[in-house]
């Protein structure tokens, strides 16, 4: 795709339905009513110049660059704040409009640099741009006067530079910050010829509340905001849209490039979940791609302790090929398995599933879902009768009450945070649900309206409490429960939650929040209006996870808050393709679209499709393939793109575990953790060197485009390809469009979906099929995909989890903005810039208690292990509650973490974790020993044998 730049409309489209027709130096013009008289004259092809504004921001009118004259109207009004009327006569160009705007571009002009040829904005620049289309030819005010052309640059940000030299005091910045991201970290300081752009309280860059988002570095029509890279680079020269490979928000980007050099990622505006909005992992965070730590050979050793040895492509295909029929043949067929990746595509992770199930002949697949998300499968798939969310993410402009429980969406899924705070800020109430005081609680022009800081561990009880409220003060919706649900399961739901024993005032006990805050929360929710659930792992990550999932659905079914815009259940996934893994048969239980192994159509289905016979019972889970390997039945394990050894809980169990296989593959970018343990190293593909789709936290299926070579020379699915080639089972796909139409054929979900469709519409939320083929926004429309919503008893059961004198605190863990994850994607940038390390947070009153000071390390301990942290003293974390984030190996978050899990899905408790904390002086023994492991490691690595030295 060229290098065409995307056309700016001048201010944002009408969503009227009624039509207004003007006319526009001599042409008639049609429009939508309330669109403004720049965007219906540029809509017509008619250009106004124009500086202050832009499509993605209201209209502010304050450049007068864009006057214009209107028949009948006095003097020359602002075409971007001038709605169009019936009937309107418009002139946008002659002689005395001509001298007005010269005479405001010579004044731009006289206080700005004229440094165009060394400009890094040159050939990309709006004010050359105008200053062009106006005419102007000289300035005639010089520099002798005041001017700000010594202004100081302030280049605190790895990442844009902000050169107030530059400046035309536009507000695009100031307003992007606002209107787009809702952080307001910008503001015009002064006034007159004083005014300018500050940063928090005329702070720099880097210590203001910026959140490096780029939406004032994209909004900026000057240089003077401007990438670093841009800057390193020049301006780029073509760009190919793609889809963002963080979280489940599915960003959609144009990805910039000079030849085969990413020179900057921007938003694209056209972007179905994003809407030309963007994250600083996203914007500014693709470094990892091409990081000197990339491993592009691939690598063969015996025995870890064996240094690595670089060999062809064909040789550690082989290689690893001979060792899986090797353990099977010695161990039977089910000692090896695989697990798919969160992170590949949609074709990728289907493939991976495949060669499990058909070429090595069992279940013994899974994914990382399983210890983030696999309890809302379980949940939605038993009340809804699907195990996805509901909504796209534009339902919550329609929402009234937003009920936000267990996530975080301002770190964890910003761009949709941004959305969530700006429908916020135009009057929707707030109800927070968290153990934490998260960024939404307050912050900056959003305030929850209730915040339930209930003890970690106690949702169901929170939950079934609400629920209480809600069907004894009569706020049910009768009529849709009648006319949409199974009455006998709501009868018996009803009767249960009715119980004294569900009571808020019962409740207060145990989740710690006041009765009647639960009961006005309650009330809010049923009555008032469009409600909308938004969970997260807060909710997924305990023992009774599904539990609290079906106590969510329960509660949308109850007050009709399902089937519609504006309301629903909606898991926010943390990942980049968490829900696309899922609908690709992940899980050993279940082929391609949650269809259960032991169906017997389905099963001939794929079977018929595959020409192999396949297993009708069930594989291993992850933790059941842990605990199989050291029970020593479970022998080989081929991982793509997943760290295992560092996001599984009691990672001293995982890693026992590891050790005792015989052959680990892995396929990924870096030597992470747990290629440490592995035998056979593929190297993987980033997602700007393939081709496939993501499927977002919408359902949202996005394409990914390459747009480099990849580093290795395959994309991943080749390389899955390749193993299953040498195995035995024949794979033959020439691109990944006939991987998307294989699944397609075997999917109803996905029956309608094609590379050519996902071109013309950009995108396709599944459902996809000949009832709706032009995809789902909002699921259970006219009726549950089960046939009547399933209503389902939430009996709240303590974890086994507690504490006690000897572990009295609890621990909870989370992300952070500028992290991703294991941390070895965004570990490689400059967003250490933010985050350097991993922290313990804990509330002043305990940190007293326990003589702990801000920066102190702290020991630990838990029934599982023992790490140490640096001290984070701070009210976020309430009395007894500490926090810590995961994204640093060293760390060892997962060391303390247990081995509980959910009931139905074996989903990790990583929310709760009695703990005791204590100030200490050195790292833990595991610390240690793990560190000394990872040197060997990474020196086998350094010191390996290079491919010409071992032929």
């Amino acid at each position: 795709m060229s290098m065409n730049k995307e056309t700016d409309y001048g201010t944002p489209a009408s969503s009227s339905t009624n039509q207004v027709t003007l006319e526009i130096d001599g042409r008639t013009v049609t429009v939508a009513e309330g669109t403004s008289v720049m965007r219906a004259a540029a809509e017509a092809g008619i250009s106004i110049p124009k500086l202050c504004a832009t499509d993605s921001l209201d209209p502010f009118g304050s450049c007068r660059m864009c006057l214009v004259q209107i028949e009948g109207a006095r003097g020359y009004p602002a075409s971007c704040t001038t709605p169009v009327a019936e009937g309107m006569k418009v002139c946008t160009q002659n002689d005395k409009l001509a001298d007005i705007r010269r005479g405001v571009a010579e004044l731009y002009i006289s206080d700005h640099p004229l440094d165009c040829l060394t400009c890094s904005a040159n050939g990309n620049c709006e004010l050359q741009d105008t200053v062009g289309q106006v005419g102007l030819r000289e300035v005639r005010y010089g520099y002798e006067g005041d001017n700000h052309l010594s202004a100081t640059k302030d280049t605190s940000n790895p990442y844009f530079s902000f050169d107030p030299s530059k400046c035309i005091v536009c507000s695009r910045c100031v307003r992007a910050c606002e209107e787009t991201q809702g952080t307001f970290a910008l503001t015009i300081d002064g006034r007159g010829f004083e005014s300018k752009v500050a940063s928090g309280q005329n702070q720099d860059f880097l210590d203001s509340e910026c959140v490096s988002c780029g939406a004032c570095v994209q909004a900026c029509p000057t240089a003077t905001l401007m990438e670093n890279s841009v800057i390193q680079h020049g301006q780029p020269d073509e760009s190919i849209i793609t889809t963002c490979a963080y979280c489940g928000v599915g960003c959609s980007f144009r990805a910039e490039m000079k030849g085969e050099q990413v020179v900057r990622m921007v938003p694209d505006k056209n972007g179905q979940a994003n809407h030309g909005h963007s994250c600083v992992k996203g914007r500014f965070a693709f470094g990892y791609a091409t990081h000197k730590d990339r491993i592009t050979k691939p690598m063969i050793r015996e025995k870890i302790t064996d240094a690595w040895q670089e060999v062809t492509w064909e040789e550690a295909i082989r290689f690893a090929a001979d060792k899986l029929k090797g353990l099977q043949q010695k161990y039977g067929r089910d000692s090896i398995g695989g697990i798919t990746s969160s992170r590949c595509t949609n074709e990728e992770t289907y493939l991976v599933q495949k060669l499990v199930r058909a070429g090595f002949g069992n279940n013994n697949v899974d994914t990382c879902a399983r210890v983030c998300h696999s309890p809302t499968g379980y949940g939605l798939k038993n009340t809804f009768g699907e195990s996805s969310g509901t909504q796209n993410f534009d339902s919550i402009r329609k929402s009234d009450v937003i009920m936000v429980i267990g996530a975080n969406p301002t770190d964890g899924h910003p761009v949709f945070g941004s959305m969530m705070k700006r429908r916020i800020r135009e009057g929707a109430k707030l109800i927070v649900v968290d153990p934490r005081n998260i960024n939404l609680v307050k912050s900056p022009h959003v305030k929850a309206n209730y915040h339930l800081k209930l003890r970690p561990g106690t949702n169901v009880a929170l939950v079934t409490a609400l629920a209480h409220v809600i069907v004894t003060e009569g706020l049910t919706d009768e009529r849709f429960i009648d006319e949409r649900c199974d009455i006998e399961s709501y009868q018996k739901w009803k009767t249960f939650v009715a119980q004294e024993e569900n009571s808020p005032e019962a409740m207060a006990e145990v989740t710690g929040v006041p009765a009647e805050t639960i009961r006005a929360a309650a009330r809010l929710y049923a009555t008032g209006g469009n409600g909308a659930i938004y969970y997260g792992l807060g909710v997924t990550e305990h023992s009774q996870g599904s539990t609290t999932v079906i106590g969510i659905a329960n509660l949308a079914m109850a007050t009709g808050n399902i089937g519609r815009e504006g309301v629903g259940v909606n898991p926010l996934r943390g990942q980049n393709n968490v829900q696309g893994s899922c609908d690709m048969g992940s899980f050993p239980h279940e082929f391609v679209g949650y269809r259960h192994v032991s169906d017997v159509e389905t099963r001939t289905l794929f079977e018929n499709a595959w020409n192999v016979e396949l297993q009708a019972e069930p594989g291993l889970r992850i933790p059941n393939m842990f605990g199989a390997a050291i029970d020593g039945s479970f022998k080989g394990l081929y991982v793509q793109g997943e760290d295992i050894a560092q996001s599984d809980p009691d990672i001293k169990h995982v890693h026992h575990a590891l050790r005792e296989m015989e052959c680990i593959i892995v396929q990924d970018l870096f030597l992470n953790e747990t290629a440490k343990f592995a035998h056979v190293f593929l190297p993987g593909s980033s997602f700007l060197e393939k081709n496939g789709t993501f499927t977002n936290a919408e359902r949202r299926i996005s394409p990914v485009r390459k747009v480099m070579t990849p580093l290795g020379g395959k994309e991943d699915w080749e390389v899955t390809q390749d193993l299953a080639n040498a195995i035995g089972f024949p794979m033959n796909y020439s691109h990944p469009s006939e991987i998307m139409d294989e699944i397609a054929r075997l999917t109803p979900q996905f029956a309608g979906v094609s590379y050519e469709k996902i071109e013309r519409m950009g995108s396709i939320q599944w459902p996809c099929n000949d009832e709706t083929p032009d995809g789902t926004p909002t699921m259970h429309a006219d009726h549950f995909i089960r046939g009547k919503g399933r209503f389902m008893l939430t009996q709240y059961i303590p974890t086994e989890e507690r504490t006690s004198r000897k572990f009295p605190l609890i621990l909870t863990t989370g992300r952070i903005l500028s992290q991703y994850n294991v941390g070895a994607q965004t570990r490689r940038t400059d967003n250490v810039v933010w985050h350097e390390e991993d922290r313990l947070e804990i509330h002043p009153h305990d940190a007293e208690q326990l003589g702990i000071a801000d920066g102190d390390w702290v020991g630990v301990k838990s029934r599982s292990g023992e790490t140490v942290l640096r001290a984070l003293i701070t009210d976020r974390v309430q009395p007894g509650v500490v926090y810590t984030t995961f994204h640093f190996p060293h760390s060892g978050a997962n060391v303390i973490t247990t081995d509980n899990s959910d009931w139905a899905t074996n989903c990790p408790e990583y929310k709760v974790t009695a703990v005791h904390v204590a100030k200490v002086s050195h790292p833990s023994e595991w610390q240690e020993e793990y560190r000394s492991f990872s040197e060997q490691q990474q020196s086998l690595l350094e010191n390996r044998i290079a491919a010409h030295e071992h032929d």
